[in-house]
């Protein structure tokens, strides 16, 4: 495929480009692979002024067109006036709604013209295929590709955690990815068990994506843990080396809690498809916490594959279908023109998007306060374990250690608990607010994180040493963006096909 045969015009002159809070401007606009260019002159302040917009096709979640003038085209047609003619006098209006909420519309002189820009941007930002985005052919001006991002290496965050304890090692059995496609090559787990329990352990958890350290609690040395529901089915399947696991990191004799983000009525109804949840008497030490963040949870339709996978077509319209409309609502409540506080308080409520942000702090709390008060260690997982599971991990570790709440410390925790875990950033956030194909496996989840560390610094003003503009900058980039820090759903992926720069944010 090549980007020419999907771009029907490439420029046209006199668009008038509106947007919210602005006046109308006046210019050219141009179609390129991977943005729309408009540049224009305007007269500002005695001087001429020049007015650039660069906006990255990949960020347009849904396209709107209407044509003026066409009962007057459709009228001298039937008169037989020439094409030119009728074609002078109609234009067309674009608006193009984005993944990062913004709308814009463009005012495009000729029916033809307008149509065929609007079936431009529609196929470029329809593109899936992932070496064909802007990060592989972005080549940025006066950035060290050394620094950022890749200063972040999960790896010598868990060495440090392995020499300080002793008690937990560093693991290279999913080198080649074929243990777990979804975790990274190298992962942390109890010092005393082996790889070859851990292969044994990932064929009974869904996904394969077994018990792996998450946090290090230093102050009295428990640790919370992260993995996806057990395999147990209809018939109570039991694994010695997943209970063998769980039992070696209660081996100084603390208690333990499993905080299940489903609650206890869906993780017992996940028996019946292959999943379910752990047994007290199989895993002594631990207890069940349930904690139901209904915001992500996947309600299968169809059994687990023998992997612990269920197929993606099984999946679609029922993941995170509580938390996207929710997003949906938020969205549409944001931009009603209705000058009544009323009205939008009752829309906001109806939306239900700060009762997520109220689960997701909660579960978080309970997770902290169980390391930090009952100094426990905690296994935290839902059904994949790729969603709400990282939600409460992350949001545990922002709530405990003070160097997650600095910028590098908040970088390195971005790294390890959404990219390097298996996040699945490039379906979950391949359509936001406005698309009108939705409901597949979209999910704004990382934008609920973003939205509950907001909360969190608006709560305890001087905890964070960042502002909301980093926050804003994150969850412009992971919906669209010209680097490669949030392409694909996970390191295999990422290996597969080598990424470019990542986002520099230091």
């Amino acid at each position: 495929m090549e980007f020419a045969e999907l771009i029907k015009t490439t420029k046209v002159n006199n668009v008038v480009l509106s947007c919210p809070g602005l006046q109308p401007i006046r210019g050219t606009l141009a179609v390129t692979s991977h943005h729309l260019l408009f540049s224009s002159q305007t007269k500002g302040s005695g001087e001429q002024r020049m007015t650039e917009l660069w906006l990255l096709i990949r960020n347009v979640d849904a396209t709107e067109k209407s044509i003026q003038n066409l009962s007057w085209y459709q009228s001298s047609r039937t008169n037989g006036s020439p094409p030119e003619n009728r074609l002078a006098n109609t234009s067309g209006t674009i608006t193009l709604k984005c993944k990062d909420l913004k709308i814009l519309q463009l005012e495009i002189p000729g029916m033809e013209e307008c149509l065929n820009v609007a079936s431009s941007i529609e196929a470029l930002s329809s593109v899936e295929l992932v070496m064909k985005m802007y990060p592989f052919f972005y080549r940025p001006q006066n950035t060290k590709l050394g620094t950022g991002w890749l200063t972040h290496i999960t790896e010598q965050y868990y060495k440090q955690i392995a020499s300080e304890t002793g008690a937990w090692r560093l693991s290279s059995v999913n080198a080649d990815f074929g243990v777990c496609p979804s975790y990274p090559p190298v992962v942390i787990v109890p010092a005393r068990v082996d790889d070859g329990a851990l292969q044994k352990s990932a064929r009974f958890r869904q996904g394969r994506r077994f018990p792996v350290l998450s946090y290090y609690h230093k102050k009295n040395g428990t640790v919370m843990l992260r993995s996806s529901q057990p395999l147990v089915g209809p018939n109570r399947r039991r694994c010695p080396e997943d209970e063998l696991l769980l039992s070696a990191v209660l081996e100084g004799g603390e208690p333990g809690f499993i905080l299940d983000t489903r609650s206890l009525q869906a993780a017992k109804q996940a028996r019946v498809m292959g999943g379910g949840l752990e047994h007290r008497s199989c895993y002594r030490g631990w207890k069940r916490l349930h904690r139901a963040l209904e915001s992500t949870e996947t309600f299968q339709s169809q059994p687990l594959g023998e992997d612990g996978s269920c197929s993606p077509t099984h999946l679609e319209g029922i993941r995170g279908r509580p938390l996207q409309e929710s997003f949906i609502k938020l969205v549409e409540a944001c931009n009603d023109s209705s000058p009544h506080m009323d009205r939008w308080l009752s829309r906001l409520e109806a939306s239900k998007w700060l009762s997520h942000v109220k689960e997701a702090l909660n579960a978080a709390c309970l997770a902290a306060q169980c390391l930090e008060r009952e100094e426990a260690c905690v296994l935290v997982h839902g059904g994949e374990g790729k969603d709400t599971t990282l939600l409460v991990t992350a949001l545990a570790q922002v709530i405990l250690d003070p160097d997650c709440r600095t910028l590098t410390g908040f970088q390195g925790l971005l790294e390890r608990e959404w990219i390097q875990a298996g996040h699945p950033f490039h379906l979950r956030c391949a359509h936001s607010a406005y698309s009108h194909t939705r409901l597949k496996q979209e999910a704004p989840t990382f934008v609920l994180f973003l939205d509950c560390v907001w909360q969190l610094g608006r709560q305890f003003p001087l905890s964070l040493a960042f502002n909301e503009h980093l926050l804003l900058a994150l969850f412009e980039h992971c919906y669209a963006s010209p680097y490669g820090t949030f392409l694909c759903n996970n390191e295999k992926e990422r290996f597969i096909s080598p990424l470019g720069p990542f986002v520099p944010l230091s």
